[in-house]
């Protein structure tokens, strides 16, 4: 995943590619944008909260692109691609996502997506008792140590 979009950017970049050791959840609040947005997108946060995006990648997969600032996911896509992400209320990066899978369903929550493999690591989306929807992810070093 080193090749680059058209503008030149990485399709990954990461300040912090490992969750491992990450002394608490990092709680994300989800922000959905338009296609070729992203940038302009995450540069008004990093206005908005005087911090730089600490992360950017692309998930081909699912046809998206994201960027972390601050605590803003920031996910651009079309209305189709978006749609089946958009009932999610919020993303937790975690230190271990078999940890909370766990924990998960010792409280009774549902897994709505099984854990599987993601651009930065692995990750999963459960339903907690409460009808509270979360994507846990973890996110760990790629082959290129992205």
């Amino acid at each position: 995943m080193t090749e680059t979009r058209m503008t030149g950017t990485p399709t990954m970049w990461r300040r912090n590619n490992d969750s491992t050791n990450l002394p608490e959840p990092r709680p994300l609040i989800r922000v959905y944008t338009g296609p070729g947005t992203l940038d302009a997108v995450a540069a008004s946060y990093e206005r908005l909260l005087a911090t730089e995006r600490d992360m950017w990648f692309a998930y081909p997969e699912k046809n998206l692109a994201l960027a972390v600032v601050g605590a803003f996911l920031l996910i651009e896509g079309t209305e189709e691609t978006l749609a089946p992400f958009r009932a999610t209320h919020g993303t937790l990066l975690v230190d271990s996502a078999q940890k909370y899978l766990d924990r998960l369903a010792a409280e009774g929550a549902t897994v709505t997506d099984p854990l599987i493999k993601v651009p930065t690591g692995s990750g999963f989306t459960a339903r907690h008792r409460d009808g509270t929807i979360i994507e846990y992810v973890e996110h760990r070093p790629t082959e290129e140590g992205l």
